[in-house]
């Protein structure tokens, strides 16, 4: 097997998983979960949108090496969000930084 190949699961499962949770999370009824974080509820559009589109470039091949860096840049800035807020379970962020970042830098 070729080793671009993993890579290339990893970038369509990345892009798969992270744009069906993106879409339920800017979803009206997510925000009543949401606004238990006492954030403003343009973070969560934006952080959500941003999610959208990086994954949607992520699945063109062309723009995948630039959208995992943006992917990259949303999933820190989200962990740091849940930190700054007290909130501790960041697991499942730090597993999606770690994908777009072997993405970002295989492709390279």
């Amino acid at each position: 097997m070729k080793p671009k190949l993993g890579l290339c699961v990893l970038q369509y499962s990345l892009a798969i998983v992270i744009l069906i949770e993106a879409l339920l999370f800017v979803l009206p009824s997510a925000g009543h979960e949401f606004a238990r974080t006492h954030m403003p509820g343009f973070i969560r559009l934006l952080l959500g949108w941003g999610e959208i589109a990086g994954c949607i470039f992520l699945l063109v091949p062309r723009t995948a090496v630039r959208a995992a860096w943006f992917l990259l840049a949303v999933f820190i800035f989200a962990i740091l969000l849940h930190l700054l807020h007290g909130l501790y379970n960041v697991g499942n962020l730090v597993i999606y930084a770690a994908a777009a970042f072997a993405i970002a830098s295989g492709r390279s």
